[in-house]
């Protein structure tokens, strides 16, 4: 018989309760703090539920009603240096954070509301209503609520969405030197994403100051937690993960308060992540002012069972049996609580004259419309001062160099100026310099801030955005292969490209992705594709596609000045090409903005970028068509240069867009459509282009060489534009 024994898991898992010893024991402040806070909390997400019934809030309302309790206990401890993201139902989460920020934890519960606090409530309200006093400018409303200076980086729309930043900013306040913790806040429908679990392990791996805080509900919309996870006590996920787990009454806010203050032990002493579950009842449907029961996922006995157990209720029974408040003060507490929350309401409607007996927003409220598309990137600024060159009129010294030897020069030139970079990503560490030697020499000199990631790029992109939106650190995030973006497409554009923007424009996020093309080198249809075209069409990315080593050392460094996310695309083929450089200048910027006409002619403009500038060059010369090449270095909508494309379509008259990926993904498929706005009245012919086939490339050598273009089919581009023309 084969011989067994019981494995247990590295890390403990709790279950706490408070008893009336702790309540006895528990600093009457702190009490207070709590009940003032969980009627502020109540009575304002009451009031949004009450302008959701009159059409007032544009999109859900999701109410906390009922979970207060997790976020007030939770957050009791924290400082304003402690850092929180939260999730879609969010309101409690935030303005517990930002009460307790203002307040500095302490509420006198006779005079509840300070001006500070009456002021968290009004643009709390305000960003709900979509109106320009609100935190984010009224671009956040319901779920998306950011407040830098209280520590509150922002609640989140997308399940599970806001972890791996939270993890970034974990990061962050550990190697900045601090005892300061991050506390990520979700529901029991995120203990099953991707970014969740990947998040957890991350964190274990690199001992990251984190508390993933699960509000269980018990329903994800309408779905019972029991028929969707084989383990419906959802801190079991921790010890999984080597992560020290609690589980505890979320209705209890000090039975929270108590299991956080065990966890962040943990936390600041620098041991590791903890899971805090929170077993908590929202009172209402998923969004609405309706129970569960009236659309029949659960029943009214059950709701009743859970309503009895408010945690409202529960902190004012413990707090009179101590003597601490009676039923006239907790009266009082409830009144001033509704009356400061309609007050901030009263600021923010007027009659509608149009509707009698109805409410309207006061139309002075609302953003203007031109702040539309404000913050989308920043204006780059930061690049004032910077000392740029340009490598096609550089006359000066020059050094023949290898591509990939200017990738890890320029990179490490800067960590040497400038210790707030980090790299991470897989195998970077190692291998000499990752898989083809982009980071040479960079780990040995800088092992705390060159970090091999797990195989999650979903986790570590996240990680990195958190990272840049902190501010302390400015992370270069390396894919493998730009296939790989697709398992981190929500941190990469919901996320990282979002960020900025939907928080209200003015936070940067200075964060470089790097990857590049390996079209030719064997490796199939999975890790082989162009990654430009998908980029293009997000909003706040910028991109940049070097063709030179001089071209690579000016467009990396004013990629790293930039507050905004820039995608770097490098191509295999490029790495062993050697070129001119500036001699022993790792310093100049390349300009924002500025393409580089590689050849002068009259009769077509061909646009291309990395390695096809080269075929496209050598396609020209075997042709004879008099063409005017443009090197386009920067590819997104804010950076390109239509100046110089513009000039140059004048002249000519005809376009050839020449890249190498597949049709459907295609980079020039969206700037045909650009250029044939912009130059309708200029082209003589439609815009040509130059494009692999529409399937990926294989691994077969010659499927490979047919899905993807190179010198000779740019060739028949030149040829087909010239036919169009009536040329021979």
């Amino acid at each position: 018989m084969a011989k067994t024994r019981r494995l247990e898991p590295g890390a403990p898992w709790f279950e706490l309760s408070s008893t009336a010893a702790d309540w006895r024991n528990a600093d009457p402040k702190l009490l207070a703090a709590m009940l003032g806070q969980l009627h502020l909390i109540r009575a304002f997400e009451a009031v949004v539920l009450e302008l959701a019934g009159e059409g007032l809030v544009h999109g859900p309302a999701h109410s906390s009603i009922g979970q207060e309790g997790g976020a007030v206990g939770s957050i009791a401890g924290l400082g304003s240096a402690d850092t929180v993201t939260g999730s879609h139902r969010g309101h409690h989460q935030f303005l517990a954070k930002a009460i307790t920020h203002v307040s500095g934890g302490v509420l006198d519960l006779d005079h509840l509301v300070s001006p500070a606090v009456q002021t968290v409530l009004d643009r709390t309200l305000a960003e709900i209503l979509g109106l320009a006093k609100g935190f984010c400018g009224g671009r956040g409303g319901s779920m998306h609520l950011q407040w830098f200076e209280a520590g509150a980086l922002g609640t989140n729309a997308i399940v599970g969405g806001g972890v791996p930043f939270a993890a970034g900013s974990a990061w962050a306040h550990r190697h900045a030197g601090t005892s300061d913790i991050a506390v990520s806040y979700f529901g029991d429908g995120a203990v099953n994403i991707g970014s969740v679990l990947e998040s957890m392990n991350l964190a274990a791996a690199w001992k990251l100051p984190l508390v993933f805080f699960i509000e269980n509900n018990l329903y994800a919309v309408s779905t019972p937690v029991a028929e969707v996870t084989g383990e419906p006590r959802l801190s079991g996920r921790g010890p999984g993960f080597g992560i020290p787990s609690w589980r505890v009454d979320g209705m209890d806010p000090l039975a929270v308060h108590l299991a956080m203050q065990q966890a962040e032990k943990i936390l600041r002493a620098g041991e590791g992540p903890a899971v805090v579950e929170a077993e908590v009842y929202r009172f209402f449907h998923q969004n609405g002012p309706f129970p569960g029961s009236a659309f029949g996922y659960r029943s009214k006995e059950e709701e009743a069972a859970w309503r009895a157990r408010d945690p409202l209720e529960r902190v004012a029974r413990e707090m009179t049996s101590l003597g601490l408040v009676d039923d006239e003060l907790v009266a009082r507490v409830r009144t001033q609580a509704r009356d400061a929350v309609h007050q901030a309401a009263e600021a923010l409607l007027e009659p509608d004259p149009a509707k009698p007996g109805k409410r309207r927003i006061r139309p002075s409220l609302w953003p203007d419309t031109d702040f539309v598309d404000v913050g989308i990137r920043g204006d780059a600024d930061e690049l004032d001062g910077a000392r740029f060159l340009d490598p096609v009129d550089y006359q000066g010294p020059a050094t023949e160099t290898k591509f990939i030897d200017a990738v890890a020069a320029v990179m490490g030139h800067r960590m040497d100026e400038d210790n707030r970079f980090v790299i991470l990503g897989e195998d970077v560490d190692r291998l000499g310099g990752g898989t083809n030697g982009a980071t040479k020499g960079l780990a040995a000199k800088y092992p705390a801030r060159v970090l091999g990631t797990p195989i999650s790029e979903n986790a570590f992109a996240g990680l990195g955005g958190g990272m840049a939106l902190d501010g302390r650190f400015r992370p270069v995030v390396e894919f493998m292969y730009p296939d790989f973006l697709w398992v981190a497409a929500d941190q990469l554009f919901n996320q990282i490209g979002k960020a900025r923007h939907m928080f209200g424009g003015r936070n940067p996020v200075p964060l470089v992705l790097r990857t590049k093309v390996a079209m030719g080198s064997g490796y199939g249809s999975q890790h082989l594709m162009d990654p430009a075209g998908v980029f293009a069409m997000q909003p706040g990315w910028r991109i940049v596609a070097p063709s030179t080593p001089a071209d690579y050392i000016g467009l990396l460094n004013t990629a790293l000045d930039l507050g905004d996310p820039v995608l770097v695309i490098e191509h295999v083929d490029l790495y062993p090409t050697t070129g001119p450089a500036p001699s022993d200048d790792l310093d100049y910027r390349l300009p924002l903005g500025k393409a580089a006409i590689r050849r002068t002619g009259e009769d077509v403009t061909v646009l291309s970028y990395l390695s096809m500038t080269g075929h496209a060059l050598e396609a020209i010369e075997s042709t004879g068509i008099d063409a005017e090449l443009i090197d386009l270095r920067w590819l997104d909508r804010a950076s390109l240069d239509w100046e110089t494309i513009g000039r140059s379509i004048r002249k000519t008259n005809a376009v050839l867009i020449v890249e190498q990926g597949a049709r459907g993904t295609s980079y020039g498929g969206w700037l045909a459509d650009e250029i044939q706005r912009r130059f309708f009245d200029w082209l003589d012919q439609p815009v040509q282009r130059v494009t692999g086939g529409e399937a990926s490339p294989s691994i077969s050598r010659v499927l490979e060489r047919a899905a993807i273009a190179r010198t000779e089919e740019v060739a028949t581009g030149l040829r087909t534009v010239r036919a169009e023309m009536g040329g021979r």
